[in-house]
């Protein structure tokens, strides 16, 4: 592969738009033998990058798994549910006064209108009234 088509794959791989196979490119030129001077410091990375593929971890792990602790996660969740339970019942209460008050508020205002209309009749029936005694 020919230097400028090296270098363009450089540009290409320090923006991150090399594909697998370009990678393998680069990987296998500089990790061979004839490597432009300009381009000696890409050699570490790409030696680097060979390397730690080729190792690989053998040892045994003994994994600890600690069991949960049941008595936090039952009180967690008893408190859950009544501060849940709680919080419902102040809302529904809540909501519950609202309805009431402006239930009691309609029945208040259909009561004023009622009196308003029959303040009316008497009024004009006082009217009338003074009406008949001037004549």
């Amino acid at each position: 592969m020919g230097l400028a088509n090296i270098e363009k794959l450089v540009i290409k791989y320090k923006n991150g738009t090399t594909s697998l196979e370009e990678e393998s490119i680069l990987r296998n030129y500089f990790t061979g033998e004839s490597v432009a001077a300009h381009l000696q410091e890409y050699v570490p990375m790409f030696t680097y990058f060979t390397f730690i593929k080729k190792e690989s971890f053998n040892k045994n792990v003994q994994l600890k798994i600690e069991k949960p602790r049941n008595k936090n996660r039952k009180f967690l969740t008893v408190a859950a549910s009544i501060v849940l339970l709680l919080t419902s019942v102040f809302f529904i209460k809540k909501e519950n006064d609202r309805y009431q008050a402006k239930k009691q508020f309609a029945q208040v205002t259909k009561g004023l209108k009622l009196l308003s209309i029959q303040l009316k009749k008497g009024e004009i029936a006082i009217a009338n009234v003074y009406s008949n005694q001037n004549n």
